[in-house]
């Protein structure tokens, strides 16, 4: 039996940051527990390089979905990071906080501590901003943050443009005062390198000594002495291993991986488990209800420009591209291809913006479904626009399918299971199509290849968004943070209702879901959980 103070499983977003920040601390010895290998794989570390890693089992988990009713009977594809760094290691690297009124809304729901000036705080503290310090930004943080307005492809300065034609106001910093508006997207790298997890928290704290990494090590279940936490029983390498942690065991595997420990563990819905053969230690339905995700509704173009396309596909194209990067960490392999994008309105009673707005100056509408061939492009000049409702009103739910910790989890995430979703997502289809009506863009286009001219009624455009509307890879919700046993896995300290010496710290625990990307909120409750900890073990002393 191994014997620390603390254990961590899964060296995902959060995960790295939690054990970063108790190592930096100095409080204890600390296990990391990982099913998936080092971050090795220079497709990691190459920005561009998350198209390969996207669809690469050995670093990707490759979940899929249950068939969708809302999406036409479809599965849909769910990658998640197996690897060291999690999805922050996989991710296309956009750094979106969110709304400050999304996490108001948590606070205000019963989890204090947890409001829009709180989390800028954690922001702050993590950043280190190319855009320097700030009321917004964070400098000298672990956390380097680049702004690519500079770099990005020419194209996407005339995204910019026609943004403003159809109507949006610029936002020269989409992490600012507000996300309202159109820009570029800031995104994890530095030197054109990525910035993940791993290498901002997890390799610093490694080097203090008072952290174990284990990889290779998928989690089977919790060890408990009554209704406290003592350990976690992992396999590795076909052998059985079991280690027990003095302060506790922090879960900080994911959406869907956390929910899924808790129910093998005996955490969960009491059917559920009692189906499965599983003895219920504490009955709560909540575990992996209220699973909550992002859609992403997208159109095509063919360009009368040159686009990404005509840097990535010809060999002399990726001569240059290559030579850039070789050279002076440059060019479109040092970037992700969501360059531009914004936040607006579908609606002018509302109050705050409801839909997120993605621009990408290359396609790719060769390539297989749930594989991203960004260094494969189509044969000519093209891009695509893309919508993303920011607070989607369908809730679906994560399951075991039987006792086996190896067998993936049932998935059902029930898109566009509400009116309220269904008519948010087409307000932001046509908004494409006003976007698309600019005169920047109107020059731009040679043809509409997705959907479509012909695609041209409401009736028509939701057909297609049923038939080709896709994950854009956020779950959260899973064990989500709240005062009411009955209806909430964790409470605001994160710690696991009617357990002792549990915490859940990843995604699984937002109340709602943030209006953009998860990754930056993501690595945020990594930094609160670390501060509860060490504020209640400096309490102690």
């Amino acid at each position: 039996m191994e014997n620390y103070d603390w254990i961590v499983v899964g060296a995902g977003s959060a995960g790295c940051v939690v054990a970063g920040r108790l190592a930096e601390a100095g409080r204890g010895r600390i296990l990391v527990l990982e099913a998936g290998p080092r971050d090795l794989s220079p497709w990691i570390h190459l920005p561009i390089g998350y198209g390969k890693t996207f669809y690469a089992p050995r670093l990707n988990w490759m979940y899929r979905t249950e068939p969708v009713p809302g999406l036409d009977g479809r599965v849909v594809y769910q990658p998640r990071g197996k690897v060291v760094g999690g999805s922050s290691s996989i991710n296309a690297m956009v750094w979106s906080r969110g709304q400050a009124e999304d996490f108001d809304g948590w606070a205000a729901a019963g989890n204090p501590g947890w409001s829009g000036a709180d989390v800028l705080a954690a922001y702050r503290r993590m950043e280190d901003h190319a855009l320097g310090a700030s009321d917004w930004h964070g400098a000298g943080g672990p956390v380097h943050i680049s702004d690519i307005a500079g770099e990005c492809h020419p194209l996407t300065a005339l995204f910019v443009r026609a943004g403003l034609e159809a109507g949006l106001r610029p936002n020269p910093d989409l992490n600012g005062a507000t996300t309202e508006g159109v820009g570029h997207y800031q995104i994890t790298t530095r030197n054109g390198r990525r910035v993940s997890a791993a290498t901002a928290y997890l390799k610093p704290a490694l080097k203090t000594g008072r952290v174990r990494l284990v990889t290779g090590a998928l989690a089977e279940r919790i060890l408990f002495e009554g209704h406290r936490a003592v350990g976690i029983r992992y396999r590795r390498g076909g052998r059985v291993h079991e280690a027990r942690a003095g302060g506790g065991v922090i879960l900080t595997a994911g959406a869907f991986n956390s929910p899924q420990l808790l129910q093998l563990s005996g955490i969960g819905p009491a059917d559920l488990l009692a189906r499965h053969g599983i003895a219920p230690r504490v009955d709560r339905p909540a575990v992996g209800r209220h699973l909550q995700d992002h859609l992403c509704y997208d159109h095509v173009y063919r360009a009368r420009r040159p686009s990404l396309n005509d840097d990535l596909l010809p060999l002399i194209g990726q001569i240059r591209a290559g030579l850039a990067y070789l050279f002076g960490r440059r060019g479109p392999l040092s970037l992700s291809v969501n360059q531009g994008g914004g936040f607006f309105r579908t609606r002018a009673d509302l109050d705050r913006p409801d839909m997120q707005l993605y621009f990408s100056p290359l396609s790719y509408e060769r390539a297989l479904p749930g594989v991203r061939a960004l260094m494969k492009p189509d044969p000519f000049s093209g891009f695509s626009t893309s919508v993303s409702p920011c607070r989607p009103t369908s809730r679906g739910h994560v399951a075991i399918r039987s006792a086996d910790p190896s067998a993936a989890p049932s998935i059902v995430p029930n898109y566009l299971d509400t009116e309220e979703d269904r008519t948010t997502i087409l307000a932001g289809a046509r908004f494409l199509r006003r976007l698309a009506a600019t005169p920047t863009f109107r020059d731009l286009i040679a043809d509409e290849l997705k959907p479509g001219p012909d695609c041209a009624s409401d009736e028509a455009l939701a057909a297609d968004i049923r038939a080709r509307a896709y994950s854009v890879f956020h779950p959260c919700g899973t064990c989500r943070m709240g005062p009411d046993p009955a209806d909430h896995v964790v409470g605001p300290d994160l710690k696991v209702h009617g357990v002792d010496g549990l915490r859940v710290a990843d995604a699984s625990i937002f109340p709602t879901v943030p209006s953009g990307n998860t990754n930056a909120p993501a690595m945020m409750v990594g930094w609160m959980a670390a501060d509860r900890i060490l504020a209640e073990t400096a309490a102690r002393r």
